[in-house]
Protein backbone atom coordinates (compact mmCIF):
# COMPACT_ATOMS: atom_id res chain seq x y z
CA UNK A 1 0.00 0.00 0.00
CA UNK A 2 1.39 3.37 -1.02
CA UNK A 3 0.88 6.18 1.46
CA UNK A 4 2.22 9.11 -0.53
CA UNK A 5 0.35 11.14 -3.07
CA UNK A 6 2.04 12.92 -5.97
CA UNK A 7 0.12 16.07 -6.89
CA UNK A 8 0.54 17.06 -10.53
CA UNK A 9 -0.58 19.86 -12.82
CA UNK A 10 -1.84 19.36 -16.35
CA UNK A 11 -5.06 18.82 -18.21
CA UNK A 12 -7.90 17.27 -16.25
CA UNK A 13 -7.37 13.95 -18.04
CA UNK A 14 -3.61 14.03 -17.31
CA UNK A 15 -4.29 14.68 -13.64
CA UNK A 16 -6.75 11.78 -13.43
CA UNK A 17 -4.36 9.53 -15.38
CA UNK A 18 -1.79 10.19 -12.65
CA UNK A 19 -4.23 10.02 -9.74
CA UNK A 20 -6.22 6.86 -10.54
CA UNK A 21 -3.24 4.47 -10.25
CA UNK A 22 -2.22 6.22 -7.03
CA UNK A 23 -5.69 5.69 -5.56
CA UNK A 24 -5.59 2.04 -6.62
CA UNK A 25 -2.23 1.69 -4.85
CA UNK A 26 -3.64 3.37 -1.72
CA UNK A 27 -6.46 0.86 -1.41
CA UNK A 28 -4.68 -2.23 -2.74
CA UNK A 29 -4.71 -4.95 -0.14
CA UNK A 30 -6.82 -2.98 2.35
CA UNK A 31 -10.08 -4.84 3.01
CA UNK A 32 -11.72 -2.15 5.16
CA UNK A 33 -14.24 -0.13 3.15
CA UNK A 34 -14.28 2.86 5.51
CA UNK A 35 -10.47 3.17 5.39
CA UNK A 36 -10.54 3.01 1.60
CA UNK A 37 -13.33 5.58 1.29
CA UNK A 38 -11.44 7.92 3.63
CA UNK A 39 -8.25 7.69 1.59
CA UNK A 40 -10.08 8.17 -1.69
CA UNK A 41 -11.84 11.29 -0.38
CA UNK A 42 -8.52 12.66 0.89
CA UNK A 43 -6.69 11.95 -2.39
CA UNK A 44 -9.38 13.62 -4.50
CA UNK A 45 -9.56 16.65 -2.17
CA UNK A 46 -5.77 17.04 -2.11
CA UNK A 47 -5.38 16.80 -5.89
CA UNK A 48 -8.31 18.92 -7.01
CA UNK A 49 -8.87 21.25 -4.01
CA UNK A 50 -12.63 20.86 -4.39
CA UNK A 51 -14.86 22.28 -1.65
CA UNK A 52 -16.19 18.91 -0.47
CA UNK A 53 -15.49 15.28 -1.36
CA UNK A 54 -17.16 12.42 0.42
CA UNK A 55 -19.37 9.40 0.53
CA UNK A 56 -22.91 8.65 1.61
CA UNK A 57 -23.85 5.02 2.19
CA UNK A 58 -27.32 3.45 1.95
CA UNK A 59 -28.43 2.40 5.46
CA UNK A 60 -31.70 1.37 7.16
CA UNK A 61 -33.73 4.26 8.59
CA UNK A 62 -32.44 5.33 12.00
CA UNK A 63 -35.85 5.06 13.69
CA UNK A 64 -36.19 1.38 12.80
CA UNK A 65 -39.00 2.02 10.32
CA UNK A 66 -39.04 0.25 6.98
CA UNK A 67 -36.95 1.92 4.31
CA UNK A 68 -33.48 3.27 3.70
CA UNK A 69 -31.63 6.57 3.53
CA UNK A 70 -28.18 7.83 2.64
CA UNK A 71 -25.98 8.30 5.71
CA UNK A 72 -22.81 10.38 5.77
CA UNK A 73 -19.59 8.40 5.47
CA UNK A 74 -15.93 9.43 5.17
CA UNK A 75 -15.43 12.91 3.72
CA UNK A 76 -13.08 15.89 3.40
CA UNK A 77 -14.40 19.44 3.68
CA UNK A 78 -16.87 21.46 5.75
CA UNK A 79 -19.41 19.71 7.97
CA UNK A 80 -22.14 18.03 5.96
CA UNK A 81 -25.73 16.88 5.98
CA UNK A 82 -25.92 13.60 7.89
CA UNK A 83 -28.95 11.88 6.32
CA UNK A 84 -30.55 12.20 2.88
CA UNK A 85 -33.79 10.61 1.75
CA UNK A 86 -34.08 8.75 -1.55
CA UNK A 87 -34.97 11.13 -4.36
CA UNK A 88 -34.06 14.25 -2.35
CA UNK A 89 -31.36 16.60 -3.59
CA UNK A 90 -28.60 15.62 -6.00
CA UNK A 91 -27.37 12.67 -3.89
CA UNK A 92 -30.84 11.24 -3.32
CA UNK A 93 -31.69 11.67 -7.00
CA UNK A 94 -28.50 9.92 -8.16
CA UNK A 95 -29.36 7.07 -5.78
CA UNK A 96 -32.97 6.86 -6.94
CA UNK A 97 -32.06 6.96 -10.64
CA UNK A 98 -28.89 4.82 -10.26
CA UNK A 99 -26.98 7.20 -12.50
CA UNK A 100 -24.23 9.81 -12.26
CA UNK A 101 -25.57 13.35 -12.06
CA UNK A 102 -23.58 16.42 -13.10
CA UNK A 103 -25.09 19.69 -11.87
CA UNK A 104 -23.44 22.81 -13.38
CA UNK A 105 -25.37 25.18 -11.06
CA UNK A 106 -26.82 23.72 -7.86
CA UNK A 107 -29.17 26.70 -7.47
CA UNK A 108 -31.01 25.51 -10.58
CA UNK A 109 -31.39 21.89 -9.39
CA UNK A 110 -34.93 21.27 -8.10
CA UNK A 111 -34.81 20.28 -4.45
CA UNK A 112 -31.08 20.91 -4.01
CA UNK A 113 -29.99 20.42 -0.39
CA UNK A 114 -27.68 23.28 0.57
CA UNK A 115 -25.35 21.59 3.06
CA UNK A 116 -22.93 24.46 2.34
CA UNK A 117 -23.86 27.83 0.90
CA UNK A 118 -20.43 27.87 -0.80
CA UNK A 119 -21.30 24.95 -3.10
CA UNK A 120 -22.00 26.08 -6.68
CA UNK A 121 -21.71 22.87 -8.75
CA UNK A 122 -21.78 19.17 -7.96
CA UNK A 123 -21.25 15.67 -9.31
CA UNK A 124 -22.66 12.55 -7.65
CA UNK A 125 -21.56 9.05 -8.69
CA UNK A 126 -23.46 5.97 -7.48
CA UNK A 127 -21.59 3.02 -5.98
CA UNK A 128 -22.99 -0.33 -7.09
CA UNK A 129 -22.96 -3.83 -5.64
CA UNK A 130 -24.32 -5.85 -8.55
CA UNK A 131 -27.24 -3.76 -9.80
CA UNK A 132 -27.99 -2.28 -6.35
CA UNK A 133 -26.84 1.23 -5.37
CA UNK A 134 -25.12 0.94 -1.98
CA UNK A 135 -23.80 4.49 -1.73
CA UNK A 136 -22.69 7.58 -3.62
CA UNK A 137 -19.54 9.62 -4.10
CA UNK A 138 -20.49 13.30 -3.76
CA UNK A 139 -18.20 16.12 -4.90
CA UNK A 140 -18.98 19.83 -4.55
CA UNK A 141 -17.14 22.83 -5.97
CA UNK A 142 -17.21 26.53 -5.21
CA UNK A 143 -17.10 27.15 -8.97
CA UNK A 144 -20.00 26.99 -11.40
CA UNK A 145 -19.83 24.31 -14.11
CA UNK A 146 -16.79 22.63 -12.52
CA UNK A 147 -17.61 19.05 -13.58
CA UNK A 148 -17.88 17.43 -16.99
CA UNK A 149 -17.79 14.08 -18.80
CA UNK A 150 -14.08 13.69 -18.01
CA UNK A 151 -14.83 13.84 -14.29
CA UNK A 152 -17.76 11.45 -14.78
CA UNK A 153 -15.61 8.89 -16.59
CA UNK A 154 -12.74 8.90 -14.12
CA UNK A 155 -14.82 9.15 -10.94
CA UNK A 156 -16.94 6.22 -12.14
CA UNK A 157 -13.70 4.29 -12.70
CA UNK A 158 -12.50 5.14 -9.18
CA UNK A 159 -15.82 4.15 -7.63
CA UNK A 160 -15.83 0.87 -9.58
CA UNK A 161 -12.45 -0.07 -8.08
CA UNK A 162 -13.67 0.37 -4.52
CA UNK A 163 -17.16 -1.02 -4.90
CA UNK A 164 -17.68 -4.36 -3.17
CA UNK A 165 -17.91 -7.31 -5.52
CA UNK A 166 -21.43 -8.77 -5.98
Amino acid sequence: MAEDLTIIEGTKAEVYDSLVPQIKALIDGEPDLVANLANIAAALKEQFKWLWVGFYMVKPLANGAAGEELVLGPFQGPVACTRIKKGRGVCGSAWQNATTLIVPDVEKFPGHIACSSLSRSEIVVPIFKGDQVIGVLDVDSELLDQFDETDKRYLEEIVATIAPVP
